[in-house]
This record gives structure tokens, C-alpha cells and sequence, in this order.
């Protein structure tokens, strides 16, 4: 039901303040004519309604969400609290630097702790969303080669395991996008890569550990064969759970990172938003970083450097300095980890995704890389049992929502078929995670027993199984009255 159908004429609730009239320096052709046609609902009918929609949804605070390659771990309350708290939220954004020194030093902080941990000689907070910061990160390889006068450079090598993110970027950057195969222990090629690089090469976007969830053994050489060939290395920070405080990506030879806010520092995620995706470069990249950025003198105390400071910037990419109220939370998360909390981020990931692991396979899951240890997420490959019962990936991932857990990531890596990307991340309990096992062996059971059953699902959930291309095709999200 639609909270508009719970609407009556003339119910008020004491929380919803009506608005003033107008005032009455807004010209007349700006102001309404008639009221917007909101629900009139009482207070308790719309707590009601939207504790019982909110009871409907599957989400990190209510379920088990195993989604590989997206970190979807708990987000503490204590760094919702402080970022919330009335000095910060009353700041506004185009305040003058001395008056808000507090704020300041906590976003130069968490700048300096992001460089820490990447490995890199600077870092900017602006880019909102990690879409975004892969986009920023592009565009500064782009204008590091364009200052040199290198134009030939236009092309950017990709492995198929990356993110569909990745090549998306390059593109909107301007450049064209050539695929790197994939061996069958999941490293990147390293004679398809010696191959494709050349004086085209403007760089390689890789993630590591890869989207395969292994560690690319070879980086070292991977790195060689970029820089020798004149191109750059871009790393991109999805994976970095899997390595926090362990391995920097400086370290490997990155030149560039984008680092999710949203993912490994642990601030809210899903939803469309709210994402962060600050950037980090080696020295030869930070003369292009995205403005603004925060420094700190004894003479000037904390302030943002613009277009004076850094004239070669790529330039701004939001009004302001990013998504502020998450830059917060992670500034606090990181604060709460501190450097030794860090690495046992990396180590209970790990050891809950090799755990994980392990047991599927004594339950008879098929693992896609078995020689392989996991980093943070493993991939399992349902496509033997598709072949032999007819059920795929995703009718599996749907009866998982009938036994109470959000089904992992489903068909992506698109190289592995029926794959399933499992990422159990490390804030999740022994327990949990042998209750996930069970219901994984329940639905394998399903599959080979009664093969319709698990066709057909969800059976339990308050929307069953939909068609998902009708849906997408004829999309209607209007309620009218009649």
C-alpha cells in the first residue's frame, strides 16, 4: 500500500509543521497557485507505514549481505553520532576556513591517514562517489600525459575481471579500452599485457586483490611492463579491505588510487548513495589532483587550496569539498580502528573469506580458482549444477532470500559462469557465517531434490519473483487515482 492510499482530507500530524506562507518578495509567477498534493496522514499512520516498509527490506543491519566486491559491512553507530554532531552539521560549506579550524583538521587527518595506508604522496577528499573518483583518477592520467605533449597515448588496458566501472571511465575520460585476458589461476596475462602495451598506452586500471579474489602474484611485473612502456598504473580501491594497513598500492608501484569511503572505512552503503571516493597520487600526479584540497601551515592553520594553489588541477568536481557528512564517519572509523585496527580489518576479512571458503567446498560447492588461497571474497560456480538440474545463479540466489540472507553477488565476474562472488567481510561472526553454509547446503540440496522449487522462488518475501526485463523495459512508478 502507498501512503497516499492511507491520505484523508484534514488529518494533520504534529511533526509535520505546515509551511509559512510565501513571502512576499517571491515574484507571483513563482509561487503556487494551489497546494502540493501531498498524503494528509496522522503521525502514527506514518510511522506505521514506513517501519513496515522498512521491515520489508533486506539490509546490512537486518541480514546477512554477502556481496562480493562491495564491502558490505556494518557501519558503527558511534560514527553516525559524532559526525551529527551540531558543530558540524551547522557549519555551512562556504564558511570562512577560520571558523571552522575543528572541521578542517578532521578532513586533513583523514587525508593524511588515506595517504598512510595507500602509499601515496597526496590525496584529495572531493570526488562524491567512487564511479567518480575512478573518473578523477583517468582524468589525471590523461593530464599528466597531455602536459608532456605525449597525445599518442590513447588507450587504457583493462583486465576482464575488472569492474564494469573501469572501462566506463576511461571512455568518459576519452580514451579507448582494450581487454587483457584473464590465465586460468586468475593473474592477469602477463604476454597479453607485454603485447598490448606500447606507446598508445596511457595506463592500466587494475584492481588487487582482482575482482577474481586472488592477489596478483606477478605485480611487481605487471608494474614493469606499464612504466617501461611509458604508461601509468591505476588502482582501483574496491578490494582494499582485503589489504588494509598489510600492503600499501604505493608500495606495488600504483600511481593512482581511488579509495571507497563507502566500502572498506565503513560508511554507508547502497541506495544510490551516499558514496565516497577520495583519490590518492604518487608525486609525479599530484600536481592534477581534484580541487579542493586541505593543507596545513603554523602561520595559516588549516584552509582549502584552490585553483591558485594547484593551477593544474583537473578541477572541481562537486560545489563544495565532497560528501562531507561521510568524510566524517570515516575520519571517526579510522580513528576508532587506529593503525594495529587496521590490519586486523584485513586479517578477520581474510580469514573469514578462506573460512567461508573451505566449508562450501566440504558442502559440495564448486570453487572457481580451488589452488587459489581467497583475500576478502572467493567466487563459487554454480554452472555444473545449471547443467545437470537446470538451475542457475540467480534462481539459487533467490530461495537464499527465502532462508533469511541476501543472495552474494550474482554473474559477476562475467568470465566465470554461474558465479556467485562471495564476500562475508570481516565485522560478521563464526556463527553467522555457519548459518550461511547451512542455508548454501539446504538450497544445493533443493536444487538436485526438487530442482522447481528453487525455479520458482521467492516463495516467503512480500514480492516474489519478478520479470526482470519487463520491469526494467516498462518501468511505472506513478500512483494516480484512477
Amino acid at each position: 500500500m502507498l501512503i497516499f492510499e492511507l491520505s484523508r482530507p484534514g488529518r494533520r500530524s504534529a511533526a509535520q509543521i505546515p509551511h509559512a506562507a510565501a513571502p512576499a518578495t517571491i515574484p507571483a509567477a513563482f509561487r503556487r497557485a494551489t497546494p502540493p498534493l501531498l498524503p494528509e496522514v496522522s503521525e502514527l499512520d506514518a510511522v506505521r507505514h514506513y517501519t513496515n516498509l522498512s521491515r520489508r527490506n533486506f539490509s546490512i543491519d537486518t541480514h546477512f549481505y554477502p556481496l562480493g566486491s562491495c564491502t558490505m559491512k556494518y557501519n558503527p553507530r558511534a560514527c553516525n553520532e559524532l559526525a551529527m554532531l551540531p558543530q558540524f552539521l551547522a557549519r555551512h560549506p562556504d564558511a570562512p576556513a577560520d571558523t571552522g579550524q575543528g572541521f578542517l583538521a578532521c578532513l586533513f587527518e583523514l587525508q593524511e591517514m588515506l595517504k598512510d595506508v595507500s602509499g601515496m604522496a597526496a590525496v584529495s577528499l572531493a570526488p562524491m562517489a567512487g564511479a567518480q573518483g575512478e573518473f578523477a583518477g583517468v582524468a589525471m592520467i590523461r593530464a599528466f600525459h597531455v602536459a608532456r605533449g605525449d597525445s599518442a597515448r590513447t588507450e587504457i588496458l583493462v583486465p576482464n575481471a575488472a569492474h564494469g566501472t573501469n572501462p566506463a571511465s576511461a571512455v568518459m575520460c576519452g580514451y579507448t579500452v582494450k581487454e587483457i585476458a584473464t590465465d586460468r589461476e586468475g593473474n592477469v596475462d602477463l604476454a597479453a599485457l607485454a603485447a598490448a602495451v606500447g606507446p598508445h598506452t596511457a595506463g592500466l586500471m587494475l584492481t588487487n586483490p582482482s575482482t577474481l579474489g586472488v592477489f596478483e602474484r606477478a605485480i611487481i611485473d605487471i608494474r614493469k611492463i606499464v612504466h617501461d612502456a611509458g604508461g601509468l598504473l591505476y588502482y582501483d580501491g574496491a578490494n582494499l579491505n582485503a589489504i588494509l594497513g598489510k600492503v600499501k598500492p604505493g608500495d606495488m608501484g600504483f600511481d593512482v588510487i581511488h579509495i571507497n569511503l563507502h566500502k572498506t572505512f565503513s560508511t554507508p552503503h547502497g541506495g544510490g548513495g551516499p558514496g565516497s571516493g577520495p583519490v590518492g597520487v604518487a608525486a609525479r600526479l599530484a600536481p592534477y589532483l581534484p580541487l579542493p584540497v586541505v593543507s596545513f601551515d603554523a602561520a595559516n592553520g588549516y584552509r582549502l587550496r584552490d585553483e591558485r594553489d594547484i593551477p593544474q588541477s583537473i578541477g572541481r568536481l562537486s560545489a563544495h569539498l565532497g560528501n562531507a557528512g561521510v568524510l566524517l564517519r570515516a575520519y571517526i572509523y579510522a580513528r576508532l580502528l587506529g593503525r594495529d585496527g587496521m590490519r586486523r580489518v584485513a586479517e578477520y576479512a581474510t580469514l573469514n573469506a578462506n573460512y567461508l571458503m573451505v566449508e562450501l567446498k566440504k558442502a559440495g560447492f564448486d570453487i572457481a580458482f580451488p589452488t587459489r588461497r581467497a583475500s576478502h571474497e572467493f567466487i563459487v560456480t554454480l554452472k555444473k549444477l545449471k547443467d545437470e538440474t537446470g538451475v542457475s545463479a540467480m534462481d539459487f540466489a533467490k530461495r537464499l532470500l527465502d532462508k533469511g540472507f541476501h543472495a552474494p553477488t550474482t554473474y559477476f565476474p562475467l568470465l566465470v559462469p554461474e558465479c556467485l562472488l562471495i564476500e562475508p567481510t570481516e565485522t560478521e561472526t563464526k556463527q553467522t557465517l555457519d548459518a550461511f553454509v547451512q542455508a548454501m547446503a539446504g538450497v544445493l540440496r533443493e536444487a538436485r531434490e526438487q530442482p522447481a522449487l528453487v525455479k520458482s522462488a521467492p516463495h516467503t518475501t512480500p514480492v516474489r519473483r519478478l520479470d526482470d526485463v519487463k520491469a526494467a523495459r516498462e518501468l511505472d512508478l506513478a500512483w494516480r487515482t484512477s
